[in-house]
């Protein structure tokens, strides 16, 4: 039988988020019903809610949650009512040729619930990257729920479920980023910053953070940053390649998604560096390179998709290091709001003073 919660759903283009009704189904074969208690506010809601991911609506919006498993379907036996999960919207299927190759970080067939939620008049939702998690309940294909340890805060694990992990995962499993390396990460929002843990926990010798805003570059620091760089009133390349001994970073790392920062990237690595997109760009942008300038600088050209995790082996192991007091994920809450502060949240991304806004059920 159908559970009514209240869920916040982008009803159309640019729209006003609003606050709904939510019909939750039982959970069917392989999929599960998770209460959550807490979802950060990710720049990919609001590219949802403005249309950058598709023309779906209305949309279930928010995926970087945490919660309690409250019931499962036929055939579930990862997880069972009352474990503590984070959510993952890249539940790997076991059988694509990228699970099959021992990949299954690549996989190609993620999947999710089957059901969809709807509305109380039957009109179905378009859940956030499979999740939708702006609610008080959703309904998951059971393999985007990974069991972690119930003693770490709900706002603290959620945050694994995206922006952090993309970030850790970008420099680690990505950049390969080893003992003794120069680093540098263009864009210092949540996941900028998560690469910069990332690259500090993999014994980065030299950090750089580039960033326009002065007030992320002084979190940048705290967050592990060894050295900043204002690109606002600075050029960028020049000055990683003067903290480089005039070589270049070893790994570069863009957060930002866009043409320019990524040119930037390109040239600010050394010859055989590793430059790693982990910044989301929008349908309409475009790079323009020179061939011989790819060819001949050497190294590798890298995106980085969720930061090429594996939930089921990174998030409790990320959560362990959190505990040992090895990273401080609480440090990327800024403040905690309820359902109905959503759209402020979104605003207040703009503003460029929080790295993460987490509603807490």
């Amino acid at each position: 039988m159908s559970q009514q919660v209240q869920g916040v759903v982008a009803p159309g283009k640019n729209e006003s988020v609003r606050i709904e009704t939510i019909l939750i189904p039982d959970p069917g074969p392989g999929e599960a019903v998770v209460k959550i208690q807490a979802c950060g506010v990710c720049h990919t809601d609001l590219h949802y809610k403005q249309g950058g991911i598709s023309d779906d609506y209305p949309f279930l919006l928010g995926h970087e949650a945490s919660g309690v498993v409250e019931s499962v379907g036929a055939g579930v036996t990862d997880v069972a009512p009352g474990d503590f999960v984070i959510l993952n919207w890249r539940a790997v299927c076991g059988s694509c040729r990228a699970c099959l190759r021992g990949r299954p970080w690549y996989c190609f067939n993620t999947h999710n619930a089957t059901q969809k939620m709807t509305l109380t008049d039957g009109t179905e939702l378009s859940p956030a990257l499979g999740i939708g998690a702006f609610a008080e309940k959703t309904l998951v294909a059971a393999g985007q729920c990974t069991k972690v340890d119930p003693s770490v805060a709900p706002a603290v694990a959620g945050l694994l479920g995206c922006g952090v992990m993309a970030g850790i995962g970008a420099a680690i499993n990505t950049g390969n980023v080893g003992r003794g390396d120069s680093v540098a990460v263009i864009g210092c929002g949540g996941v900028g910053d998560a690469a910069i843990v990332g690259s500090r926990l993999a014994g980065a010798a030299r950090i750089i953070a580039v960033d326009i805003d002065d007030r992320k570059l002084a979190t940048a620091k705290t967050m592990g940053a060894t050295h900043t760089v204002n690109s606002r009133t600075t050029d960028a390349i020049e000055a990683i390649r003067e903290l480089t001994g005039g070589f270049g970073a070893d790994v570069v790392i863009e957060a930002v998604g866009r043409p320019e920062t990524y040119n930037q990237a390109f040239y600010a690595r050394d010859l055989a560096g590793t430059v790693v997109l982990v910044g989301v760009p929008t349908p309409e942008m475009k790079i323009e390179l020179p061939l011989l300038d790819v060819f001949g600088r050497g190294g590798s050209l890298k995106s980085s998709w969720y930061g090429d995790c594996l939930p089921s082996r990174d998030f409790p192991l990320l959560i362990d290091l959190h505990q040992q007091g090895r990273i401080d994920l609480a440090a990327f809450v800024t403040e905690t709001i309820g359902l109905a502060d959503v759209e402020k949240a979104f605003a207040r991304m703009h503003e460029g003073d929080v790295l993460r806004s987490v509603v807490m059920l």
